[in-house]
Protein backbone atom coordinates (compact mmCIF):
# COMPACT_ATOMS: atom_id res chain seq x y z
CA UNK A 1 0.00 0.00 0.00
CA UNK A 2 1.17 3.18 -0.96
CA UNK A 3 0.55 7.02 -0.95
CA UNK A 4 2.83 9.80 -2.20
CA UNK A 5 1.71 13.17 0.09
CA UNK A 6 4.17 16.29 -0.80
CA UNK A 7 3.55 20.01 0.18
CA UNK A 8 1.80 21.92 2.69
CA UNK A 9 -1.05 19.43 4.52
CA UNK A 10 -2.54 21.54 7.36
CA UNK A 11 -3.07 20.48 11.03
CA UNK A 12 -6.99 21.52 10.86
CA UNK A 13 -8.61 22.48 13.99
CA UNK A 14 -11.52 21.08 15.04
CA UNK A 15 -14.50 23.78 15.48
CA UNK A 16 -16.53 23.44 18.60
CA UNK A 17 -19.70 26.24 19.64
CA UNK A 18 -19.51 28.29 23.29
CA UNK A 19 -21.37 24.58 24.61
CA UNK A 20 -18.02 22.79 23.35
CA UNK A 21 -20.13 20.80 20.59
CA UNK A 22 -19.00 20.06 17.40
CA UNK A 23 -19.58 23.37 14.64
CA UNK A 24 -19.88 21.70 11.53
CA UNK A 25 -20.75 24.66 9.83
CA UNK A 26 -17.56 26.35 10.98
CA UNK A 27 -15.72 23.22 10.46
CA UNK A 28 -17.06 23.22 6.61
CA UNK A 29 -16.63 27.19 6.28
CA UNK A 30 -12.82 26.45 7.08
CA UNK A 31 -12.57 23.25 5.03
CA UNK A 32 -14.35 24.99 1.81
CA UNK A 33 -11.49 28.09 2.24
CA UNK A 34 -8.48 25.90 2.57
CA UNK A 35 -9.56 23.94 -0.11
CA UNK A 36 -9.75 27.02 -2.61
CA UNK A 37 -6.13 27.25 -1.40
CA UNK A 38 -2.92 25.99 -2.90
CA UNK A 39 -2.72 23.87 0.27
CA UNK A 40 -1.69 19.84 -0.64
CA UNK A 41 -4.15 17.70 1.97
CA UNK A 42 -5.51 18.11 5.22
CA UNK A 43 -4.64 16.41 8.43
CA UNK A 44 -7.57 16.49 10.84
CA UNK A 45 -7.54 15.14 14.56
CA UNK A 46 -4.26 16.20 15.26
CA UNK A 47 -2.90 17.87 17.86
CA UNK A 48 -4.61 21.51 16.15
CA UNK A 49 -7.82 18.94 16.20
CA UNK A 50 -7.62 18.25 19.67
CA UNK A 51 -8.19 14.84 19.48
CA UNK A 52 -6.50 14.00 23.10
CA UNK A 53 -9.94 15.42 24.79
CA UNK A 54 -12.37 13.71 22.25
CA UNK A 55 -14.36 11.05 22.86
CA UNK A 56 -13.90 8.12 20.91
CA UNK A 57 -17.02 7.84 19.44
CA UNK A 58 -17.34 11.63 18.22
CA UNK A 59 -13.71 11.37 17.22
CA UNK A 60 -15.48 8.72 14.45
CA UNK A 61 -18.45 11.45 13.79
CA UNK A 62 -16.05 14.26 13.27
CA UNK A 63 -13.86 12.12 10.75
CA UNK A 64 -16.48 11.48 8.86
CA UNK A 65 -17.67 14.67 8.45
CA UNK A 66 -14.43 16.28 7.43
CA UNK A 67 -13.88 13.51 4.82
CA UNK A 68 -17.20 13.96 3.35
CA UNK A 69 -16.68 17.64 2.85
CA UNK A 70 -13.47 17.22 1.33
CA UNK A 71 -15.29 14.34 -1.16
CA UNK A 72 -11.58 12.84 -2.09
CA UNK A 73 -10.70 16.57 -3.90
CA UNK A 74 -7.05 16.92 -1.97
CA UNK A 75 -5.67 13.36 0.04
CA UNK A 76 -6.81 13.84 3.53
CA UNK A 77 -5.21 11.68 6.94
CA UNK A 78 -6.92 11.37 9.89
CA UNK A 79 -4.85 11.46 13.67
CA UNK A 80 -6.43 7.93 15.08
CA UNK A 81 -3.98 8.28 18.12
CA UNK A 82 -4.24 6.64 21.57
CA UNK A 83 -2.54 5.81 24.22
CA UNK A 84 -3.97 1.79 24.01
CA UNK A 85 -3.09 -0.12 20.99
CA UNK A 86 -6.29 -1.64 20.28
CA UNK A 87 -8.61 1.74 19.51
CA UNK A 88 -5.51 2.89 17.54
CA UNK A 89 -6.39 -0.27 15.52
CA UNK A 90 -9.98 0.75 15.81
CA UNK A 91 -9.79 3.82 14.49
CA UNK A 92 -7.76 3.63 12.05
CA UNK A 93 -9.74 0.49 10.51
CA UNK A 94 -13.27 3.55 10.66
CA UNK A 95 -11.31 6.04 8.86
CA UNK A 96 -10.25 3.11 5.99
CA UNK A 97 -14.18 2.24 5.48
CA UNK A 98 -15.25 6.26 5.64
CA UNK A 99 -12.29 6.52 2.68
CA UNK A 100 -9.36 8.52 4.09
CA UNK A 101 -6.20 8.32 2.70
CA UNK A 102 -3.86 7.65 5.04
CA UNK A 103 -3.92 7.71 8.87
CA UNK A 104 -0.89 9.66 11.29
CA UNK A 105 -0.14 8.55 14.97
CA UNK A 106 1.48 10.31 17.66
CA UNK A 107 3.23 7.81 19.87
CA UNK A 108 1.88 6.75 23.94
CA UNK A 109 1.83 10.10 25.68
CA UNK A 110 1.46 8.94 29.46
CA UNK A 111 3.11 5.81 29.80
CA UNK A 112 6.40 5.89 28.92
CA UNK A 113 7.10 2.30 26.57
CA UNK A 114 10.86 1.03 25.76
CA UNK A 115 12.19 1.47 22.28
CA UNK A 116 10.95 -2.77 21.45
CA UNK A 117 7.14 -1.74 23.19
CA UNK A 118 7.12 1.23 21.01
CA UNK A 119 8.21 -1.02 17.91
CA UNK A 120 5.09 -3.47 18.90
CA UNK A 121 2.45 -1.07 18.85
CA UNK A 122 3.23 0.59 15.63
CA UNK A 123 3.92 -2.59 14.05
CA UNK A 124 0.65 -4.24 15.30
CA UNK A 125 -1.47 -0.75 13.86
CA UNK A 126 0.65 -1.12 10.70
CA UNK A 127 -0.50 -4.80 10.13
CA UNK A 128 -4.34 -3.87 10.89
CA UNK A 129 -4.46 -0.78 9.27
CA UNK A 130 -6.59 -0.26 6.35
CA UNK A 131 -4.61 2.70 5.28
CA UNK A 132 -1.16 3.41 5.21
CA UNK A 133 0.27 4.67 8.38
CA UNK A 134 2.32 8.04 8.84
CA UNK A 135 4.33 8.13 12.25
CA UNK A 136 4.13 11.46 14.23
CA UNK A 137 6.94 12.31 16.74
CA UNK A 138 6.10 15.31 19.12
CA UNK A 139 8.32 14.62 22.02
CA UNK A 140 7.56 17.94 23.97
CA UNK A 141 3.77 16.76 23.99
CA UNK A 142 4.14 13.09 24.53
CA UNK A 143 7.71 13.17 26.73
CA UNK A 144 9.20 10.56 24.34
CA UNK A 145 10.74 10.61 21.42
CA UNK A 146 10.96 8.33 18.73
CA UNK A 147 14.64 8.06 17.96
CA UNK A 148 16.19 7.54 14.21
CA UNK A 149 17.29 4.06 14.69
CA UNK A 150 13.21 2.93 15.79
CA UNK A 151 11.99 4.63 12.76
CA UNK A 152 14.74 3.25 10.44
CA UNK A 153 13.52 -0.12 11.94
CA UNK A 154 9.80 0.31 11.56
CA UNK A 155 10.11 1.69 8.00
CA UNK A 156 12.57 -1.05 6.88
CA UNK A 157 9.76 -3.62 8.77
CA UNK A 158 6.54 -2.30 8.11
CA UNK A 159 5.51 -1.51 3.97
CA UNK A 160 2.52 0.39 5.36
CA UNK A 161 4.80 2.78 7.66
CA UNK A 162 4.93 5.20 4.74
CA UNK A 163 6.31 8.33 6.13
CA UNK A 164 6.47 10.79 9.49
CA UNK A 165 5.90 14.37 10.75
CA UNK A 166 8.72 14.76 12.77
CA UNK A 167 7.76 17.99 15.20
CA UNK A 168 11.60 18.26 17.07
CA UNK A 169 13.32 21.82 17.28
CA UNK A 170 16.38 20.40 15.73
CA UNK A 171 16.90 20.56 12.54
CA UNK A 172 19.72 17.49 13.02
CA UNK A 173 16.83 14.81 13.79
CA UNK A 174 15.20 15.65 10.83
CA UNK A 175 18.39 15.76 8.27
CA UNK A 176 18.62 12.16 10.19
CA UNK A 177 15.38 10.69 9.23
CA UNK A 178 16.03 12.12 5.34
CA UNK A 179 19.84 10.88 4.83
CA UNK A 180 19.26 7.64 6.63
CA UNK A 181 15.75 6.35 6.59
CA UNK A 182 15.19 8.37 3.17
CA UNK A 183 18.16 7.52 1.89
CA UNK A 184 17.51 3.31 2.32
CA UNK A 185 13.89 4.24 1.42
CA UNK A 186 13.24 7.01 -1.15
CA UNK A 187 9.63 6.22 -1.06
CA UNK A 188 9.12 7.00 2.63
CA UNK A 189 8.36 10.48 3.35
CA UNK A 190 9.74 13.26 6.36
CA UNK A 191 7.12 16.35 7.02
CA UNK A 192 8.53 19.01 9.04
CA UNK A 193 5.99 19.26 12.39
CA UNK A 194 7.55 22.97 12.61
CA UNK A 195 7.19 25.83 10.23
CA UNK A 196 10.25 27.54 10.58
CA UNK A 197 11.62 24.12 9.32
CA UNK A 198 9.57 24.16 5.96
CA UNK A 199 12.35 24.98 3.64
CA UNK A 200 15.29 23.85 5.35
CA UNK A 201 13.66 20.20 5.22
CA UNK A 202 12.79 20.74 1.72
CA UNK A 203 16.18 21.82 0.49
CA UNK A 204 17.81 18.77 2.09
CA UNK A 205 15.14 16.25 -0.08
CA UNK A 206 11.91 16.11 2.29
CA UNK A 207 8.27 16.19 1.02
CA UNK A 208 6.80 19.31 3.06
CA UNK A 209 5.50 20.64 6.13
CA UNK A 210 2.18 19.90 8.24
CA UNK A 211 1.65 23.80 9.69
CA UNK A 212 -0.81 25.19 11.76
CA UNK A 213 -0.41 29.09 10.25
CA UNK A 214 -1.24 27.57 6.75
CA UNK A 215 -4.55 27.37 8.48
CA UNK A 216 -4.90 31.61 8.14
CA UNK A 217 -2.28 32.23 5.82
CA UNK A 218 -1.95 29.54 3.54
CA UNK A 219 -0.10 32.09 1.47
CA UNK A 220 2.90 32.28 2.89
CA UNK A 221 3.59 27.87 3.13
CA UNK A 222 2.16 27.17 0.03
CA UNK A 223 4.16 30.52 -1.52
CA UNK A 224 7.27 29.07 -0.14
CA UNK A 225 6.68 25.09 -1.38
CA UNK A 226 5.17 26.50 -4.72
CA UNK A 227 9.17 28.96 -4.87
CA UNK A 228 11.01 26.29 -3.54
CA UNK A 229 9.56 23.96 -6.66
CA UNK A 230 10.06 26.99 -9.07
CA UNK A 231 13.89 27.46 -7.79
CA UNK A 232 12.94 30.81 -6.85
CA UNK A 233 14.77 31.45 -3.69
CA UNK A 234 14.49 35.07 -3.49
CA UNK A 235 10.74 34.63 -3.14
CA UNK A 236 11.39 31.78 -0.54
CA UNK A 237 13.41 34.31 1.48
CA UNK A 238 11.23 37.05 1.64
CA UNK A 239 8.12 34.67 2.59
CA UNK A 240 10.08 32.31 5.17
CA UNK A 241 10.84 35.91 7.06
CA UNK A 242 7.18 35.90 7.22
CA UNK A 243 6.91 32.88 8.76
CA UNK A 244 9.37 33.16 11.33
CA UNK A 245 7.26 36.19 12.64
CA UNK A 246 4.58 33.94 12.48
CA UNK A 247 5.82 31.39 14.23
CA UNK A 248 6.32 33.40 17.48
CA UNK A 249 2.48 32.76 18.19
CA UNK A 250 3.24 29.21 19.17
CA UNK A 251 4.29 30.39 22.41
CA UNK A 252 2.17 32.97 23.41
CA UNK A 253 -0.46 30.82 24.65
CA UNK A 254 -0.43 26.83 26.08
CA UNK A 255 -1.58 25.42 24.13
CA UNK A 256 -2.00 27.37 21.20
CA UNK A 257 -5.04 25.87 19.60
CA UNK A 258 -7.16 28.62 20.93
CA UNK A 259 -4.93 31.02 19.50
CA UNK A 260 -4.72 29.12 15.59
CA UNK A 261 -8.43 29.34 15.72
CA UNK A 262 -8.73 33.17 16.82
CA UNK A 263 -6.16 34.04 14.13
CA UNK A 264 -8.76 31.90 11.53
CA UNK A 265 -11.75 34.43 12.77
CA UNK A 266 -9.23 37.78 12.28
CA UNK A 267 -8.12 36.42 8.50
CA UNK A 268 -12.42 36.92 8.21
CA UNK A 269 -13.21 33.30 8.33
CA UNK A 270 -16.44 33.40 10.73
CA UNK A 271 -15.78 30.85 13.23
CA UNK A 272 -16.29 30.22 17.04
CA UNK A 273 -12.56 30.08 18.83
CA UNK A 274 -14.12 27.97 21.20
CA UNK A 275 -11.87 24.94 22.82
CA UNK A 276 -12.10 21.75 24.60
CA UNK A 277 -11.58 22.29 28.43
CA UNK A 278 -9.08 22.21 29.74
CA UNK A 279 -7.98 24.25 27.02
CA UNK A 280 -10.00 27.96 26.48
CA UNK A 281 -9.90 30.54 23.87
CA UNK A 282 -7.41 33.19 24.22
CA UNK A 283 -8.16 36.16 26.80
CA UNK A 284 -7.94 39.81 25.60
CA UNK A 285 -4.18 40.13 26.17
CA UNK A 286 -3.16 37.21 24.20
CA UNK A 287 -5.71 38.48 21.16
CA UNK A 288 -4.05 41.85 21.27
CA UNK A 289 -0.24 40.39 21.26
CA UNK A 290 -2.14 37.86 18.19
CA UNK A 291 -3.04 40.90 16.20
CA UNK A 292 0.44 42.30 16.61
CA UNK A 293 2.40 39.33 14.93
CA UNK A 294 -0.22 39.22 12.43
CA UNK A 295 0.34 42.70 11.27
CA UNK A 296 4.14 42.53 11.60
CA UNK A 297 3.98 39.26 9.48
CA UNK A 298 1.96 41.15 6.75
CA UNK A 299 -0.82 39.04 7.25
CA UNK A 300 -3.46 41.73 8.33
CA UNK A 301 -2.83 45.24 7.46
CA UNK A 302 -1.51 47.52 10.07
Amino acid sequence: MSIKLQGVIPPVPTIFDAQESFDAGGMGRLIDRLLESEVNGFLFLGSAGEFATLPHEQRKAIAEFCVGRVEKKKPVIIGTASCATREVVDLSEHAGRIGADAVMVVNPYYAKLNEARLYRHYREIAEKSPLPVLLYNFPILTGQELSVELVGRLAADCPNIVGIKDTVDCMSHIRRLIFEIKGARPEFMVFSGFDEYMLDTLMIGGDGVIPATSNFAPEITCGIYRAFCEQDFPTAQRLLTRLAILSRMYSIDVPFTGVIKEAIRLCGLDIPTAALAPASAPDEATKDVLKKILVQAGVLPG
